[in-house]
C-alpha cells in the first residue's frame, strides 16, 4: 500500500515540532515512500529546505501550511476566548497557482488577522481557494470541534461550508488515531459524515517529530514554549508517543476499517506539483496609468525629468539618455526603475527625508532625470556602465538613504 505524510511539522514550527528535515525527508525515502509534505504551524519559513531537500532525494514534495482559520472575521481581536480564538485547517498547494495563493494566505494571517496567532478567515479562503486542498485538520478543526461537542449537524454544515470553498474533491475529512479516547469517538463520525455528503476521507499522523524515541526531547521542547516544568501536573502534552514518522505498514495497522483513506494520501500526493524555479530574478511588475505600458512610462518620466533638469536638452544628452534606457529595457529592469521612482517620490511628497543618492546610480542619467538621485552625473562625467552593464548582467544596485524618524 502507498501513503504519503499529509500532516507533518518540522523545526519551523517554532518550539511545538523537533522533525528536523533532513531526517524528515531521509526517513521518508528510507521508509519507501514517493512523497511527503510540510503543513507547518500558521508559517511557510521551511518551504525552501524542504522543497530542496526532497527534491535531491528524490521525493516529491508537497508543500503545505496548517492555517489557523478565525470563527469570525480575520479583523475582529476580541474573539471567543480559550480553544474557540481560532481552528486548524490543512491547506496543501495542487500546483504553481495553489503555491501562489498559499503564501498570499499565510501572509494575510500575519498582516491582517494576527491575535494569538496569525488567522485567515473565510473571506481570504475563499479569495484564494484556488489550486489548493484542504484537509479538516486535527481535534482543534472546526468539524472535530463541533464532533467533540456533539454537535453533528454544525459539523456537517462546516464540512460544507469548506467544500464549497475548495470545491468538489478539493476538501477532505481527516482521521487521526494517537490514542487519544475523543479521536476514538469523531472518527466513526467523520465515517459516517463522508457518506452522507460524499466527502472523501484522509489518514493522517500529526508529526512533530521524526522517531519515536524523540518523544521525550520533543516533550521539553513543548515545555521551552510554554515555560512549563516537566512534572507540572497542568502543562501541554503530546500523550503516547505516537507523533513520529510511522511507515504505511503502521499507518494500515492504525486504520484497518479505512484503507480508502489510506490510498487517497498517495492520490493527493500525486495531484500535488509545485516547482521552484531557483537562480532567476523575478521582479514585481509596477501598475501603470490607463494608456501606458511601463516602458511608455518610463520613458516619459525620463524626458519630462531630463526637460526640468537641463536647460537647453542638447542632443548629447538625449543620446545619453536613450542609450541607458535601451539598456534598462534590455536588461529587463524597467519596473524596477518605476518601483524605486515611486517610493523616493512618495518620500519626497511626503516630507520624508531622502539621500540624495550614493554609489554607482548617481552614474545614472535615468536615476537622475527620475530623481531617484539628485547628482548630476553629465556635470560630473560619471559612468553609466559602473552601475548598469550588459557584459556583467546582475541586479541594479540603488542605495537609498531614509530619515530613520519615518523611515
Amino acid at each position: 500500500m502507498n501513503f504519503t505524510h499529509l500532516h507533518v511539522h518540522t523545526e519551523y514550527s517554532l518550539l511545538d515540532g523537533s522533525n528536523k528535515i533532513k531526517e524528515y525527508v531521509a526517513r521518508v525515502k528510507e521508509l519507501g515512500m514517493n512523497s511527503a509534505a510540510i503543513t507547518d504551524h500558521g508559517v511557510m519559513y521551511g518551504v525552501i529546505e524542504f522543497y530542496r531537500a526532497a527534491k535531491e532525494a528524490g521525493i516529491n514534495p508537497v508543500i503545505g501550511c496548517e492555517v489557523y482559520v478565525a470563527p469570525n472575521s480575520r479583523f475582529d481581536k476580541e474573539a471567543a476566548g480559550g480553544d474557540d480564538r481560532y481552528y486548524h485547517l490543512v491547506l496543501l498547494a495542487e500546483n504553481n497557482i495553489g503555491y501562489s495563493n498559499l503564501m498570499k494566505i499565510v501572509s494575510k494571517g500575519f498582516v491582517e488577522g494576527f491575535y494569538y496567532k496569525p488567522r485567515v478567515d473565510m473571506e481570504v479562503l475563499e479569495t484564494y481557494s484556488e489550486g489548493i486542498i484542504a484537509l479538516s485538520a486535527c481535534l482543534a478543526g472546526e468539524v472535530q470541534k463541533y464532533l467533540v461537542r456533539g454537535m453533528y449537524e454544525d459539523a456537517k454544515k462546516a464540512a460544507l461550508r469548506y467544500e464549497g470553498i475548495f470545491g468538489k474533491g478539493n476538501y477532505f475529512l481527516e482521521l487521526q488515531d494517537h490514542g487519544i479516547p475523543e479521536q476514538k469517538m469523531v472518527n466513526p463520525q467523520l465515517l459516517r459524515m463522508s457518506k452522507e455528503l460524499d466527502i472523501g476521507l484522509v489518514a493522517t499522523n500529526d508529526v512533530h517529530y521524526t522517531y519515536a524515541e524523540d518523544e521525550s526531547p520533543h516533550d521539553i521542547l513543548l515545555c521551552i514554549q510554554t515555560a512549563k516544568k516537566l512534572d507540572d501536573e497542568d502543562r501541554m502534552r503530546y500523550e503516547g508517543g505516537q507523533y513520529y514518522v510511522k511507515s504505511p505498514e503502521e499507518m494500515a495497522n492504525l486504520f484497518p476499517y479505512a484503507l480508502e483513506a489510506l490510498e487517497n494520501t498517495q492520490k493527493i500526493a500525486d495531484r500535488c506539483h509545485v516547482e521552484i524555479e531557483f537562480g532567476v530574478t523575478k521582479l514585481p511588475k509596477y501598475d501603470v496609468p490607463q494608456g501606458y505600458t511601463s516602458w511608455e512610462y518610463l520613458n516619459k518620466l525620463c524626458f519630462d525629468g531630463m526637460d526640468e533638469r537641463y536647460q537647453p536638452v542638447t542632443e548629447e544628452l538625449r543620446t545619453r539618455l536613450e542609450y541607458e534606457l535601451g539598456i534598462i529595457k534590455e536588461m529587463g529592469y524597467v519596473d524596477y526603475f518605476l518601483i524605486v521612482w515611486d517610493f523616493i517620490k512618495y518620500a519626497k511628497d511626503h516630507d520624508i527625508i531622502v539621500g540624495p543618492g550614493r554609489g554607482s546610480a548617481a552614474g545614472s542619467l535615468v536615476s537622475y532625470t527620475l530623481g531617484i538621485t539628485t547628482l548630476d552625473p553629465i556635470k560630473y562625467s560619471l559612468l553609466f556602465e559602473r552601475f548598469l552593464n550588459p557584459e556583467r548582467v546582475s541586479m541594479p544596485d540603488i542605495d537609498v538613504d531614509f530619515c530613520f524618524e519615518r523611515r
